[in-house]
C-alpha cells in the first residue's frame, strides 16, 4: 500500500467496469495507479510523457495515455485497460486477430496497438490502410512487425464486422 501524503482525497473511478476507491494524491498519474495499486500491468510505463503510446488505455472509449493524466482527471469517467479487453480464457476479437497474425515480437508497444486499434474500431469497422497506419502512427515501436499489426487490425475490423460487433467495450458507461 503507498503512502498517503496531506494531498491525498478520496477518488472514485470506474475501471474494467469496476468501482475503485482509493485515497491518494489526485494529481498521481493514472498507469502508477493502475500497475502499482491494482496490478494491472497492460499499460506500460514508456517514456512518462504521453509520446510513445505503451500506457495507453480508453478513457470513455477514446485513447489517452495514462502516464500524463491524473487520478482527478479521470473521476466519473470510465477506464479501460488491455485487461478489461478480454481474458485469456476469452480474449476479445481484437486480442484475437494479434494472436493469429503473430503481430508481436517484444511485446512492449503491444497494448499501445491493441488499445489504439480498439479506439479506431469504435469509430469506424472499415478503416483504410491509411487510416489504420495514421492511428497507430503514435506508437513507438522498433521490433519490425508493422506489417504483421497492420493485417491484425484488418483482421480485427474484419472479424468485428462479421461478429456485428461494433462496441469494444462498455465499461462504466
Amino acid at each position: 500500500m503507498p503512502s498517503l501524503n496531506i494531498n491525498a482525497k478520496p477518488l472514485n473511478l470506474t475501471i474494467n467496469g469496476q468501482a475503485v476507491e482509493t485515497q491518494l494524491d489526485p494529481d498521481t498519474p493514472l498507469l502508477n495507479f493502475l500497475r502499482n495499486d491494482l496490478g494491472l500491468n497492460g499499460p506500460k510505463y514508456g517514456c512518462g510523457l504521453g509520446q510513445c503510446g505503451s500506457c495507453t488505455v480508453l478513457v470513455d472509449g477514446q485513447a489517452a495515455r495514462s502516464c500524463v493524466i491524473p487520478l482527478d482527471g479521470v473521476q466519473g469517467r470510465a477506464i479501460t485497460t488491455l485487461e478489461g479487453l478480454g481474458t485469456l480464457a476469452k480474449p476479445h476479437l481484437i486480442q484475437q486477430a494479434f494472436i493469429a497474425e503473430q503481430a508481436a515480437q517484444c511485446g512492449y508497444c503491444l497494448n499501445g496497438m491493441i488499445m489504439m486499434t480498439a479506439s479506431l474500431l469504435a469509430r469506424t469497422l472499415s478503416p483504410s490502410e491509411q487510416e489504420i497506419r495514421s492511428e497507430l502512427s503514435s506508437n513507438f515501436c522498433r521490433c519490425g512487425t508493422h506489417v504483421e499489426i497492420i493485417r491484425a487490425v484488418q483482421r480485427a475490423a474484419q472479424l468485428m464486422r462479421e461478429a456485428k460487433h461494433p462496441q469494444v467495450a462498455k465499461h462504466g458507461t
